[in-house]
């Protein structure tokens, strides 16, 4: 049998097995986090973790398909391991870098969340602050005149 199809076999089962691994991984821990990023809305957050996966396995399946092809001859045991090597690492770093990605975009939403939640001052006004002097400090250009 030629050694670059037993390459190809070996690189196909190694990354479907990492693709899996990595969007159940992902699935499970990244629950939580989309619940707090949508403001607690469970069954939201279980419809955009199902979408996230299957994005997931659409491009690094995709990814994995198109980086198969080699145009090098795989002769010898060494060649297979560095093959599979550069194959792999390349498919580990885009895995690490869509991770990263997915991350980055999720917690600026959840930023973004936490900053509209806190619009609203915790205690409303008390009044005008009073100045030492004792009058009313007014606030702003538009501020009413105060009569004195």
């Amino acid at each position: 049998m030629d050694l670059t199809v037993v390459a190809y076999a070996i690189y196909l089962l190694v990354c479907l097995g990492l693709t899996i691994w990595v969007a159940h991984t992902l699935s499970r821990n990244g629950r939580a986090f989309l619940a707090d990023v949508l403001h607690g809305d469970e069954k939201l957050a279980g419809a955009v973790n199902h979408l996230l996966v299957v994005g997931f396995y659409l491009v690094n399946l995709g990814f994995v398909a198109l980086y198969l092809q080699d145009d090098s001859a795989v002769t010898n045991g060494r060649e297979l391991f560095e093959t599979l090597s550069r194959k792999l690492g390349v498919v580990l770093l885009v895995l690490g870098a869509m991770h990263l990605g997915n991350v980055y975009a999720l917690n600026k939403f959840r930023r973004r969340g936490m900053a509209d939640r806190g619009q609203l001052p915790p205690v409303p006004p008390q009044g005008w602050p009073v100045a030492p002097h004792g009058y009313p400090v007014p606030h702003g250009p538009w501020a009413a005149p105060t009569g004195q």
